[in-house]
């Protein structure tokens, strides 16, 4: 038997979600958790991110002359 189980979906358009998953058994206590979005960073991840967010040495990625390349630059690659 399945001790876990992760369903991806979304909601309609009042908010409702609906779960269309048969679960192989039958009038068993069931616990549903439901997480918005992406699963959270650590905290060891959260104060890397926002360390680099706030470091001087990255400012040059904000000057438009850094953007040199376009949606339309390159070829596909068809594997």
């Amino acid at each position: 038997m399945r001790k876990a189980l992760e369903i991806r979906s979304k909601t309609d358009r009042r908010g409702y979600l609906k779960i269309k998953e048969k679960l192989g058994v039958a009038e068993e206590d069931v616990r549903v958790c439901i997480f918005f979005g992406q699963e959270e960073a650590d905290d060891e991840s959260l104060l890397y991110l926002h360390s680099i967010s706030k470091n001087p040495a990255f400012d040059f990625l904000s000057d438009p002359a850094e953007d040199i390349y376009s949606l339309t630059d390159g070829v596909p690659v068809n594997d």
